[in-house]
């Protein structure tokens, strides 16, 4: 049984890749460049070092010119999305049981501090976590293991000990190099691709806290 669960934020808290889409897509048309929205699928729940160059072009940028690209690109995300968010179907019931199991719970998140906060704010389900990590805390973004090791870290429970939700396939894969279990969401993806995941859902009205006794 697990004591931990961990919550990556886009896709699962929050069904949102189309609104970074259309993010990026407001970005791209600033800044002249030619972007398709099926382009963007491989970089979601990547980091913004890695999703700006790709974006722009150009693998020779400073880390300070992506910094103040990624800086844009979330301030237009934040724009857009902040009248609109809801969260994704069953999470808030699933949370409140999982709290009233004794689990604890984390967000694990590539994104940065300012869309975590809003994103768990505007919701208001900030109190159900019990710690956060997020893009701004680590050196090395998903599918790299950091944000997941961090957020056990912060919640004092070894890696075997925790239960990860996630939507993305380098979000899986970070789960995977931390030694967690991962249930997938299919929100980004569809259904049928979503491979490589301990168990796949819709959303979170197909489960409830029986799901960190099956691990």
């Amino acid at each position: 049984m697990k004591n931990s669960v961990i919550f990556d934020m886009d896709g699962v808290l929050v069904d949102n890749s189309s609104v970074h889409t259309e993010a990026f897509l407001i970005f791209c048309k600033r800044h002249g460049i030619e972007m398709q929205p099926e382009e963007l699928l491989g970089y979601f729940g990547k980091g913004n070092d890695e999703i700006i160059p790709g974006v722009m072009k150009n693998e020779h940028m400073t880390p300070e010119e992506i910094a103040r690209y990624a800086d844009e690109k979330e301030a237009i995300y934040r724009e857009i999305f902040a009248d609109r968010i809801t969260l994704v179907k069953g999470l808030r019931s699933l949370l409140e049981q999982l709290k009233a199991k004794g689990i604890k719970l984390a967000v694990g998140s590539s994104g940065p501090t300012e869309n975590v906060n809003l994103i768990l704010e505007k919701t208001g389900i900030a109190h159900f976590f019990d710690a956060i990590a997020n893009g701004d805390m680590i050196h090395h973004a998903k599918p790299d293991p950091e944000v997941f090791l961090l957020a056990a870290q912060k919640l004092n429970s070894k890696p075997e000990e925790c239960l990860v939700f996630e939507d993305s396939f380098s979000g899986r894969d970070a789960a995977r190099a931390a030694g967690m279990n991962v249930i997938g969401l299919a929100t980004t993806y569809p259904r049928e691709k979503m491979s490589g995941f301990d168990e796949v859902i819709d959303d979170f009205t197909q489960i409830d806290a029986s799901i960190v006794e099956r691990f």
